[in-house]
């Protein structure tokens, strides 16, 4: 994944970039404006149409009017969880975020780059007296799908614990080619359900950050910075870690892994972070996995390709009994992406696993990132289409 310095412990709502967030000219800020809001969203700044909305389903068109790719956030108002984000708005492209909000203070961002902290400023939710959220028949349908997402969320981080602390043992106990093994079998359930755990902020940084990533004076710690003291064959000069220092960087994977394990005991799930979350882990398979850039060191990224895959298609599938009453013909184009891009997949397995990465050829990678963004165009219109 690539570092989300946004969800940085920061003063609440002030901006971090160089210009505020702000309602552009003209634009409403009563709570009785339209749910549907326009983000310009350059490089130095991050303008909405309004910085009010009434309860109920929200769209965010973010357009990004800048030279680098940008990203849109809605934050919770401590600045720290993520409510809904869409990613990889490269430039002069518009992408829509669709979620539902309940009534509240929030804080939308914009993250030119996809580096530091980004443009923040106070956003606010405001009651409308509308129920949020769907209701009638699709009701029933919507909170069997939120459960049965909660539930797969919570075997998965079970299996992320389990995995992780065999792991950890084995990496303080200098067992190299034991952790080799366990290390892209463990990672794939943090990889499943990796737009869900970094809803909290203050853990994603700590655990799954690359070390290209890194802001200046940020301490280097979790999953990669072990990966690289297991497979330090690419860095040159390189200075293995000491037994202590092994220790360290275990213990510290492994307490964080217990705290995500403790927040998702009590998880709810709600149907746009479902759908909008599906999408966010095929944006974490276009910007990190088909690049090769998040496994640098171990070569294991059809691995973590797989994984998000694999959590894209279950947030997709708890969906479908709603998404064939509401957009049937969308629900068949899903279903043929993902079994087009499955099968290119299917192409590079090896044993229980995959190849390496390295091992692939340009046009391989080239179809792979060709299936993924045929896929990617049809599930981002989820949200929309099962909140409509």
């Amino acid at each position: 994944m690539k570092y989300r310095a946004l969800a940085l412990v920061v003063p609440a709502l002030m901006a971090a970039g160089c210009t505020d967030n702000a309602p552009s000219a003209g634009s409403s800020t009563g709570g009785d404006g339209a749910r549907t809001l326009t983000v310009q969203a350059s490089d130095t700044a991050c303008t909405l149409s309004a910085t009010t909305a009434p309860s109920g389903t929200l769209t965010f068109s973010v357009t990004n009017t800048g030279t680098q790719v940008n990203e849109f956030y809605l934050l919770a108002s401590d600045g720290l969880r993520i409510v809904a984000e869409v990613e990889n708005i490269g430039p002069g492209l518009t992408r829509d975020l669709v979620l539902s909000a309940p009534a509240g203070d929030y804080i939308s961002a914009c993250k030119p780059g996809m580096v530091g902290e980004g443009i923040r400023a106070a956003f606010r939710v405001t009651e409308s007296g509308e129920p949020v959220g769907p209701t009638g028949d699709d009701a029933a349908l919507v909170e069997a799908a939120n459960a049965a997402y909660a539930g797969y969320v919570r075997d998965q981080v079970d299996q992320l614990l389990a995995g992780t602390r065999e792991f950890v043992a084995a990496y303080a106990a200098g067992r190299d080619d034991e952790a080799r093994a366990l290390y892209a079998s463990t990672r794939v359930h943090w990889e499943r359900v990796e737009t869900v755990a970094e809803s909290f902020g203050d853990l994603d940084p700590k655990m799954d950050a690359r070390e290209a990533d890194l802001e200046e004076g940020q301490e280097w710690t979790g999953w990669h910075r072990i990966e690289k003291d297991l497979w330090p064959a690419r860095a040159k000069g390189y200075t293995p870690l000491t037994a202590a220092q092994r220790a360290t960087y275990g213990d510290d994977l492994l307490a964080n892994t217990e705290v995500l394990h403790e927040r998702t005991r009590d998880l709810t799930i709600t149907v746009d972070v479902i759908a909008n979350g599906a999408k966010g882990l095929l944006d974490e398979v276009a910007t990190g996995k088909v690049t090769g850039e998040e496994e640098y060191w171990s070569r294991t990224d059809l691995w973590d390709f797989q994984a998000n895959v694999d959590g894209a298609r279950v947030a997709w599938e708890g969906l479908r009994d709603l998404l064939t009453r509401k957009d049937p013909t969308l629900d068949g184009q899903i279903e043929t992406r993902f079994g087009e891009l499955q099968a290119l997949l299917d192409q590079h397995r090896s044993g229980d696993g995959f190849v390496t990465y390295d091992t692939l050829s340009p046009a391989q990678v080239k179809q792979l990132s060709d299936a993924v963004n045929a896929l990617s165009e049809p599930l981002s219109k989820l949200a929309g289409a099962v909140l409509s």
